[in-house]
């Protein structure tokens, strides 16, 4: 039997996580050690380090046989892809454990805008009834409108599913513009090209690209003025991807009708910041046609999160182990 893969988890864990983890993976075929620091390791080191902002320290501690490197979230931090473009001969590889809770929490965002569900919760809590009786209604149909996904990775898969089972029709936008192979498609995917006529049909538009060099500002003033004016927009991707001041005025004047949004342009710098900082530098908070949610999508209740976390890191784990090929690698030049 060969010897086992190495890997190590650069960060602790409670006895209840380790102990999840532990009994996930096969200790034939993966050597697991588990703790802030990487341990010193027989002749053949680490294979595979699992850490989302590790330092030149801890990547050279590993030795000379490390293979990958897994994130254990979506994403590429902007410093870890500056890092591992110094170490071409180790891949890098993500988790995709939290899209399908993304892509309900995208879902469930756009119905709380479509049915102004916040505003009505909010005066029914004052005893106020009123909208109740208001002779227009502002709330939306959802059923046989037109939504656009842009990125159709495995969060916009998810979402494509669901909002084609409420009847809408799904257009989606991703780079090569075809649908992924041995996948359900219950869309037509396009390549970006498109996007500008595509956002002049969509009633629904949900934001699922990484930000990159090339989204970041994807969806500017210019973007907003084509869509229509009874639009929705959905981001759960990276608040960059859609400027922040266009965004803020196209909904402020009404110039598109609402938004949920679950990422965003400010965030909390310490402890003692999170519970008094506005999201952006625009008053978004003041706006009744905003859903906002506090970048959760994909949390779930934590023993359900963390469990899906570690069966996603096992199975890539052992995916290596058996010699075939680790899952959602990482194009460093792309930055997903």
């Amino acid at each position: 039997m060969p010897s086992p893969l190495c890997a190590h988890l650069l960060r602790s864990l409670e006895s209840d996580e380790e102990a999840t983890l532990r009994s996930l993976i096969d200790p034939d075929r993966v050597q697991m050690t588990i703790g802030p620091d990487v341990p010193v390791q027989s002749a053949s080191g680490i294979h595979i380090l699992i850490s989302g902002r590790p330092s030149e320290t801890q990547l050279k501690a590993c030795g000379p046989n490390l293979q990958a490197l897994v994130i254990p979230w979506a994403g590429l931090p902007p410093e870890t892809r500056s890092l591992m473009r110094q170490y071409e001969h180790v891949s890098v590889h993500n988790l995709h454990h939290n899209a399908v809770p993304t892509a309900e929490m995208a879902v469930t965002l756009y119905l709380a805008a479509a049915k102004m569900l916040v505003p009505l919760d909010q005066s029914l809590r004052q005893g106020d009834w009123s909208p109740r009786y208001a002779k227009r209604n502002k709330t939306v149909l959802v059923h046989g409108k037109t939504a656009v996904i842009l990125g159709y990775g495995a969060i916009g898969q998810h979402v494509a599913r669901i909002l084609h089972g409420l009847g809408m029709t799904v257009q989606a936008v991703s780079r090569s513009g075809i649908a992924p192979s041995g996948t359900s498609t219950p869309c037509s995917v396009h390549h970006p090209v498109s996007l500008a006529t595509l956002l002049t049909t969509a009633d629904a538009l949900f934001v699922s690209v990484p930000l990159t060099d090339d989204t970041l500002g994807l969806i500017g003033q210019a973007e907003l003025e084509l869509m229509p004016s009874t639009a929705i927009i959905v981001n759960v991707a990276r608040g960059a991807v859609i400027d922040e001041a266009a965004l803020y005025d196209a909904l402020a004047s009404k110039r598109i009708l609402a938004a949920g949004l679950d990422v965003w342009y400010n965030y909390p710098k310490s402890e003692p910041e999170r519970t008094n900082t506005f999201p952006s530098q625009y008053p978004f908070h003041e706006l009744d046609n905003v859903v906002l949610s506090p970048h959760r999508a994909g949390a779930v209740g934590a023993d359900e999160s963390e469990q899906n976390r570690w069966k996603a890191l096992t199975d890539l784990l052992h995916a290596a182990a058996d010699g075939r090929p680790m899952p959602n690698q990482v194009d460093l030049e792309l930055g997903y």
